[in-house]
């Protein structure tokens, strides 16, 4: 038995639940795009945590994120994903690129990084419980081996440390 069929065992029981159907399914699709963290960002400067500028920084670098991961990584991997549009109990897009890594993982953790800088604890907490649920989403939905979002994390926490100097630079 593979990791990433034992993570799809796993993981079975949350697909069966009317409650975490709903969930994994919702951060799922807030996850596209990086919205659910362009929201964040936009909420936390209207509410003064942190500014404007940190709000478009953090955009900038999900954008920079997103073209690293898309465009560079899930291109040179090309792995075919567990299903082509998700476990048929959950409505989800389907994905347009490839399987590894996770974009949802990738992001959710670089944006998790970048938003724990600005305003560190308690705050990273929620930060980082977002980014675990928007992540592992992924997988409960099918659109992910577990493995992807393992290396989605990877990649992220990566992009996240060179985007945090880098942004603290020009800030």
């Amino acid at each position: 038995m593979t990791f990433d069929s034992i993570g799809d065992q796993v993981f079975e029981p949350l697909r069966k639940n009317a409650v975490s159907q709903r969930v994994f399914s919702m951060a799922s699709t807030v996850g596209d795009f990086s919205v659910v963290w362009h929201v964040i960002g936009l909420l936390c400067a209207i509410t003064s945590v942190i500014s404007f500028r940190e709000t478009l920084s953090l955009s900038v670098a999900l954008g920079c994120e997103s073209l690293i991961v898309n465009q560079g990584l899930k291109r040179i991997f090309r792995r075919d994903r567990p299903t082509v549009s998700g476990d048929e109990r959950f409505d989800v897009r389907t994905p347009s690129t490839s399987s590894f890594p996770s974009g949802h993982a990738s992001s959710a953790t670089c944006a998790a990084i970048i938003l724990t800088s600005f305003t560190a604890m308690p705050l990273a907490i929620v930060w980082i419980l977002v980014g675990v649920v928007v992540a592992l989403s992924r997988v409960v939905v099918r659109i992910h081996h577990l493995s992807d979002i393992l290396g989605g994390l990877v990649a992220g926490a990566v992009l996240g440390g060179i985007a945090v100097p880098v942004i603290n630079a020009i800030l």
